[in-house]
């Protein structure tokens, strides 16, 4: 695990934007406007998907990945200027939010400025063209990092960008070898001392394919040696199973379990219901008191929480990575009040400092806890939105709901969910 991490992340909220469907507008300057109304979500930190220009050699859509990139080292004119992504990056600031950016170190466009310049950098078929390993990757080609003076290059990248972003998140980082990770950190810190670093850990499945052709790619046990959070792939697939009625709850939740004794005491987890490569968790989830189940579930687990611009709009509809296709605002954003609120609970130091676990009651809730001592926080989730009676370990009693407030009465070792979530604390000794 990385020696520095700080158990802080684990009280925060991340809110990631794709900046051309934001807004109507697509630009830095758009996204300025709204930092207020993101801000008052409840969020630490703004991850900006990637800002640079877009290659447009084999681009797919009329706009193109914002993942197949041209050239690392400035923004897409599209977005808008350097001076416009320093101005972004300054607002974002000023609001007391931190900014980081994505690096996307696997491959380039076919006509990055990096195959020009430097072809032997990057990976060829026997004819010598140009390739990626993956295969269904159609618009990128990949990095070959068995050379050195591609290492140097990448690094003073990220220093470049390090003096002005505070951190990064590394897309596909577990193509991209660990050695590099760790002397990229390493350099790093000498600019940014305490750069951020969000690794986008890839599905079980996905390694053992990888490994089976003989191409390296890491685990999230290997990456926490050089980034502070990982994706919760490693148990998003049980999730996912669960809501296609694969699996049922218990499956998921052992998952859940599992991570507290695999992973280093000081793991952090980038805890997610969707992203942009992922659907819309409103997509799968109808019903609002579900929804709202699984929100809180999401802020009360053990990490970092994602959110994905559009969510708090409660959003049915992915925005496309190849096309100009803002997330809709006709409606307003139901979830912002339950957010707001769970940022507030999401501040309590037990979150960063405690032994957690999670168990299945029937009828579909979770209970999940988190420990320390005597300092204890429950939280009841009803994820299909049902009432019933729930057994949990706490003396009778009357104890204020960390949601709202209402009055939760325990009651011989159980409680009585009207099928909205619960949060009960007990033993803070602060």
């Amino acid at each position: 695990m990385a020696v520095n991490t700080d158990l802080k992340l684990r009280n925060q909220v991340m809110y990631s934007v794709f900046v051309r469907n934001h807004t109507q507008e697509g630009t830095f300057q758009a996204l300025i406007r709204d930092l207020d109304r993101i801000r008052g979500l409840g969020i630490d930190i703004i991850w900006l998907l990637p800002v640079y220009p877009i290659g447009a050699q084999a681009r797919k859509g009329s706009q193109g990945s914002p993942y197949a990139i041209r050239d690392y080292r400035t923004t897409d004119p599209e977005l808008g200027s350097p001076e416009n992504f320093r101005e972004l990056v300054d607002a974002i600031h000023v609001r007391g939010m931190r900014c980081i950016i994505d690096i996307v170190y696997n491959h380039t466009s076919p006509d990055s400025v990096l195959a020009a310049a430097n072809p032997e950098w990057f990976y060829h078929r026997p004819d010598g063209s140009f390739y990626n390993r993956v295969g269904d990757w159609t618009d990128i080609i990949d990095l070959d990092y068995s050379r050195k003076d591609l290492w140097a290059y990448q690094i003073e990248t990220l220093k470049q960008w390090a003096s002005l972003v505070d951190g990064f998140r590394c897309d596909v980082a577990s193509l991209v070898p660990l050695p590099f990770w760790l002397e990229a950190r390493k350099q790093v810190s000498e600019v940014r001392p305490d750069c951020l670093w969000l690794s986008e850990s890839v599905e079980p499945e996905f390694i053992v394919w990888n490994r089976s052709r003989g191409i390296g790619c890491l685990s999230d046990s290997e990456l926490y040696q050089a980034f502070d959070i990982t994706y919760d792939y490693d148990i998003f697939g049980e999730f996912q199973r669960y809501l296609n009625g694969q699996i049922p709850l218990e499956t998921y939740a052992d998952r859940i379990n599992q991570q507290e004794s695999i992973y280093p005491e000081n793991y952090v987890k980038l805890r997610f219901l969707e992203n942009h490569d992922r659907e819309r968790i409103a997509s799968f989830i109808r019903d609002p008191v579900s929804l709202d189940n699984w929100t809180a579930f999401l802020y009360f687990q053990k990490g970092t929480v994602l959110l994905y611009g559009g969510q708090e709009f409660a959003c049915t509809h992915k925005p496309s990575l190849f096309e100009k296709d803002p997330f809709s605002r006709d409606s307003d954003a139901v979830l912002a009040p339950l957010l707001q609120n769970l940022y507030r609970i999401r501040q309590n130091p037990l979150l960063r400092h405690s032994t957690y676990s999670v168990r299945v009651s029937p009828d579909d809730f979770l209970v999940a806890e988190h420990r320390s001592d005597s300092h204890r926080l429950i939280g009841v989730f009803s994820v299909k939105g049902h009432r019933g009676t729930v057994p949990v370990d706490l003396p009778s009693g009357v104890y204020g709901n960390q949601i709202g407030g209402k009055p939760v009465e325990v009651r011989n070792g159980t409680i009585y969910s009207e099928g909205a979530p619960v949060i009960l604390e007990t033993g803070n000794t602060d």
